[in-house]
Formats: C-alpha cells, structure tokens, sequence
C-alpha cells in the first residue's frame, strides 16, 4: 500500500498478491506497473484495465478501488508537487523502454526507507519530470459503466465476445436496438461499435503477452474479421502494431 503521506519518493515492489482495496486515495502520486497478470482499476464511472507492461497513473487525491490476482508488479510513488496533473484523472499509460528501465531502477529506492541521498534525490526528480510527458502517452481501454440494468446486459454481453449479433443481444436485454444506441452515446459518449472495438482490443492486449497465438488466430479470437484490420484498430489504440507490442513486451518482461 502507498504511504499515508511520504516527504520523498520512493518504490515498492510487489510479487504475486491478491487484493481487493476498499475505495480509497493517496496523497501521493502512484505509477504501477504490472510485469506479470494485470490489473483491474476502478474508479467513478468505470474501470481501466491494466495488463502486463502498461501502467496505470494514479493522481493524489483521485478515489480509486484495485483488484489483484497474483500479479508481480512494481510502484513508486512521488510527492504530489513533483508532477502537475490538472486533469487529475487515472490514465492508462502505455510503457516506454525508458519507463520501464527507470521502474526497475527504482527498486534500489524502497518507499519505507528514510532519508535522501543526492542520487536517490537526483533519479526521481528526472523520472518526476519525465512522468508529464509519459502520462500523456496514454492507452485508452477504459471501460465504462452504467445503472442502467438492460443497458448493463448489452454492455456485459459485448464484453464477453457475443458482440457480433447486435439485434439479439438486444432482444435478450430487453431493449430495442434503436434506444441501446441513443442511451449507450448518452452515459458513455460511446458507440456500441467503438465500445465493442475496445472490448475487443483490451482482450487482444492480454492474449498477445499470455499466448503464443499467431496474430492470425488472436485476430479471429478477439473478434476482428481479418489480420489487417486487428492490426489498424491496434496501432489505433496501442500507438504500435500487435507483433511489435508482443516483441516489446516480452523484451521489458525478460528485462524485469
């Protein structure tokens, strides 16, 4: 868990836990970083998943709920005047070979430990400075949510991969076709379509680091209907093609 309050930045590694937090904030800021699992992170209106070697940036002050399964991870934490962040929004943050260097590196810096030295000092004031241009790269597989009851079904059953049949998932729901579109663009600004889309590429993240599929057999497994336009919609979302992603990621994972 993140300090209370912490005068100094430091790191906090974590190997295969299980956590459900209750809802909460730090009064620090927090970068995690999952090198093995994910991680799923609640917070109003939503939840952002985060699988291995992407991070999430969590804001001081932002209330946040984490639940964990066995994931090998590493944090750290940074005084809330290190960084601006005027959004003050949790991000999910996709992972530089340099952020992930620096993650490792900063395990030499656990958060418990007092006192500054001038190198401690020296390395999280350049990751501080560096973190307003990393929080700005960001993944968006955030995963909007509603108390809308049938809209609730229509969204959980496009989450699940019964996305291609629109008309009878509404059927099943209860609602027709026409208010799901007005109601889902209502209380996510989502099309079914860009909702589905990116069900579909957060399903693609975590097969491409867990599996040996081909991106053949991944693209008809994540629902996408030839290679070509698996890897477009990736490229959209992730800024990198899914072989160079699953290249990257096995790189940083063999580095950790």
């Amino acid at each position: 868990m993140a300090p209370k309050a912490s005068p100094h930045p430091g790191s906090l590694r974590s190997d295969e836990i299980f956590s459900d937090s209750h809802w909460h904030y730090h009064e620090v800021h927090q970068i995690i970083c999952p090198f093995e699992g994910s991680i799923e992170l609640e917070v109003e209106g939503g939840r952002h998943f985060i699988p291995r070697h992407l991070a999430a940036w969590i804001p001081a002050g932002v209330a946040h709920r984490v639940s964990i399964r066995r994931v090998r991870s590493i944090s750290v934490f940074l005084p809330e005047a290190l960084v601006a962040d005027d959004e003050r929004r949790v991000r999910a943050v996709l992972v530089s070979p340099l952020m992930n260097a620096m993650l490792i590196e900063a395990t030499r810096w656990p958060v418990q430990e007092k006192g500054v030295t001038p190198t401690r000092k020296a390395f999280f004031g350049a990751f501080a400075a560096l973190c307003a241009e990393w929080i700005e790269n960001e993944a968006d597989l955030f995963i909007p949510t509603t108390d809308n009851a049938r809209l609730k079904r229509v969204m959980d059953s496009t989450a699940a991969g019964m996305g291609e049949n629109l008309p009878e998932i509404c059927r099943a729901a209860g609602i027709s076709e026409r208010s799901l579109r007005r109601r889902l663009k209502q209380e996510t600004g989502l099309t079914w379509e860009a909702f589905r889309r990116r069900t579909w590429i957060l399903k693609a993240v975590s097969l491409l680091t867990e599996t040996d599929l081909s991106i053949s057999e991944l693209a008809a497994t994540c629902g996408f209907q030839c290679p070509s336009a698996f890897a477009r919609a990736f490229k959209a979302t992730m800024a990198e093609t899914p072989r160079a992603y699953r290249e990257r990621a096995r790189r940083q994972w063999a580095a950790s």
